[in-house]
This record gives C-alpha cells, sequence and structure tokens, in this order.
C-alpha cells in the first residue's frame, strides 16, 4: 500500500502521469443537485467547503476578485456580466438554468465591437490570491477556469455560435477583433493571478469546445489556423509559471490531441464517453502515455438516468480503464445536473473512494 497522499501530492502525481495512493476527486454541479448534497449531508445552504470534504474532492480554485465599475446595464429579466453576456432563467421539470440570450453583437461592425465595454485587467483585486492559496495548500489548486481562452462558446454568447464559426471561416474582422479583445484581456488577467499566487497554483486551466457528440466542429486547418495560436498564448503562460496546463473540451474534440501535446497541453477535461472517439478505453489506449485526464463520468449517462448499481457499475469500470499507470482524476464530465438523482451521485463519489485506491 502506497503512503497516504495530501491532496496536493495526488493531484501533481497524476497531471505528472505517475500512479498516487488514490485516483483524486473533483467536483462540479448545477445549483439545485449542489443544494440537495448538502442537504443529504447536512450542510448549510452555503457551505461549499463543507461539501467538498464530505465528497473528498482533491481540488479547489482561486480567483481575484473583480473590483471594477459595472460596464454593462441591467435589464429586466436578465443578468448581464461584465462583458455584457445576457441570460434568462429558464424553467424545467428537474429545475432551472440561466441561458444565453439576446446575443448583443450579433450583427456588430468592427467599429461598434471596437466600443463595447470591456473589463480591464486592472479591475481586479489580485491581493488575496496569495492567501487564497495559502488557505487551500493542502488541495491541488486550479487557477483559471473552461471560459478563459475559450473562444467559440464565449464569443458566441455575445455574436452567437454560429456567426463565430463564419468568422473564422472567413476571417471576419469583426469577429477577430471581439476574440482578440477578450482574450488579452483574460491573458493579462492570469498572468497577473500566477504571479500574485507566488507559486501556490498547481495547474492551469482553460478551454474550447471542439466537439459535437458525433464529431468536430470545425477542420483540422481552421483549429491550426485561428484556435492553436491563440490557445497557445495560454499554454506558454502556464509553462512560464511551471505548472501544467488542462484543456476542458466538451464533445468528439480527441481529433485534436495530438495538437495538444505538441502545444504543450498536459491534461484534458471532460472526456465524454458517449461522443464520437472519446470512450475511456480508445483515449487511454491511444494517449494514456502522453495526457493526463480529467473527468470520464458522464452527467448524461447513469447518474442521470440510471440505479444506484448501474452508477456504481460505470464508475468502477471506468476506474479499471483509466487506474493503470496513473493520469486519471475521477470527476463528471461537465457540471452534474438538477436531473441527477441525490443517492446516484452519492454513489458516485464513494465508488471512487472504495475503488480508486492503487
Amino acid at each position: 500500500m502506497k503512503r497516504t497522499m495530501t491532496s496536493k501530492e495526488r493531484v501533481r502525481a497524476v497531471f505528472a502521469r505517475q500512479e498516487p495512493d488514490r485516483v483524486p476527486v473533483d467536483y462540479s454541479s448545477n445549483p439545485g443537485i449542489d443544494g440537495r448534497l448538502k442537504a443529504h449531508f447536512g450542510l448549510a445552504a452555503d457551505d461549499g467547503e463543507g461539501l467538498c470534504r464530505s465528497l473528498g474532492v482533491d481540488f479547489r480554485h482561486v480567483r481575484p476578485r473583480y473590483a471594477g465599475p459595472k460596464r454593462h446595464a441591467e435589464i429586466p429579466g436578465r443578468t448581464v456580466d461584465i462583458w455584457g453576456i445576457r441570460r434568462r432563467w429558464v424553467e424545467h421539470e428537474s429545475g432551472g438554468y440561466w441561458d444565453y440570450c439576446d446575443w448583443p453583437l450579433r450583427e456588430a461592425t468592427l467599429e461598434e465591437i471596437e466600443r463595447w465595454p470591456f473589463p480591464s485587467p486592472d479591475d481586479y483585486d489580485y491581493s488575496t490570491v496569495a492567501a487564497q492559496c495559502e488557505a487551500r495548500r493542502e488541495f491541488g489548486v486550479i487557477a483559471g477556469d473552461p471560459g478563459v481562452g475559450d473562444i467559440i462558446n464565449s464569443t458566441g454568447m455575445l455574436r452567437t455560435m454560429e456567426q463565430v464559426l463564419v468568422d473564422l471561416a472567413t476571417d471576419d474582422r469583426a469577429g477577430l477583433c471581439l476574440i482578440d479583445r477578450k482574450l488579452a484581456v483574460q491573458q493579462e488577467t492570469i498572468r497577473r493571478t500566477l504571479e500574485a499566487a507566488r507559486g501556490g497554483v498547481d495547474v492551469l486551466c482553460i478551454g474550447e469546445d471542439l466537439g459535437s457528440q458525433r464529431g468536430p466542429v470545425m477542420g483540422l486547418d481552421l483549429f491550426r489556423r485561428h484556435i492553436r495560436p491563440r490557445m497557445q498564448a495560454f499554454v506558454d503562460l502556464g509553462k512560464a509559471f511551471g505548472i501544467p496546463v488542462m484543456i476542458h473540451s466538451c464533445g468528439s474534440s480527441s481529433w485534436a490531441f495530438d495538437d495538444f501535446i505538441e502545444m504543450g497541453i498536459t491534461v484534458v477535461d471532460t472526456l465524454q464517453p458517449e461522443a464520437k472517439d472519446m470512450a475511456p478505453a480508445y483515449l487511454k489506449r491511444r494517449y494514456g502515455g502522453r495526457l493526463a485526464f480529467h473527468g470520464m463520468i458522464s452527467t448524461a449517462g447513469p447518474v442521470a438516468y440510471g440505479t444506484v448499481e448501474d452508477v456504481v457499475r460505470n464508475c468502477r469500470e471506468t476506474l479499471e480503464i483509466m487506474m493503470p499507470g496513473g493520469g486519471y482524476a475521477f470527476a463528471p464530465t461537465h457540471q452534474l445536473q438538477d436531473n441527477s438523482p441525490t443517492e446516484n451521485v452519492v454513489a458516485m463519489y464513494d465508488t471512487a473512494r472504495r475503488f480508486g485506491v492503487y
């Protein structure tokens, strides 16, 4: 039996494709199931740390606080964030979610995009980052998130995904200006965050959704022309601070993994097993010696639609495939959805604790 590691040691070992004492686990969820889990464990509604400890989560996040001015006016029936992205609340039978809407820059000209209010890296308070890292020093600390470096999704929230893909295919000046303005702010904000962390961050997370369930959303030539070079700037930033880079990419994205490896990306997140060429055995066999993996437990599979027994079986099978040789962190493929029964999610994490030991 291996010696018991701290969460930080565990995460670092896995992302170096080594075998830890047990598989590290991560957690992300929608508000409905999050609230039910807290109630299950007898926790207060705002006790996120207590829930992470109850589930045995090995990761924590740090980020600077936005301290700048309000950039966009409020709109009735909408939330409006610092980028001007608008959302509306949509109810469904198991809860609800904030859906993107309005797309204010869908038909914007280059001049309109150049004038669109964006936050500045100066708007963030980096003074608490080091203290956040210190408070989480026993865990694997992540800076960034799937929206960092993301082009298609986040730009599409302002311009529509369809228009963003057209912009990329046609080298549209307005669309590319929007992309580059946003990425410039994010890149400098991340640089200052990592600098302020003073070595307390273990992994940089970026994102770019590159696949549907059936295959790529673009050709490799378009990816290499517009996505890869912009993504590379963030990867190089992680390298400069000596930390691995993890990329979140939904859908069928393994067609880009060889490029990820060439770029210096260390970890791939999400890994939806039902998508084309994303099955655990396929990814482990083809990329297990060159990439680490974070995810693989489908939020659209047994956790949402099966029995507890189905969940245990699915999680055990995934662990058996992914654990040998290390390089695997157990996590949902995306945020756990509100239609996931509480007992299924509890069984998911219990299975990781019981059967994820080396």
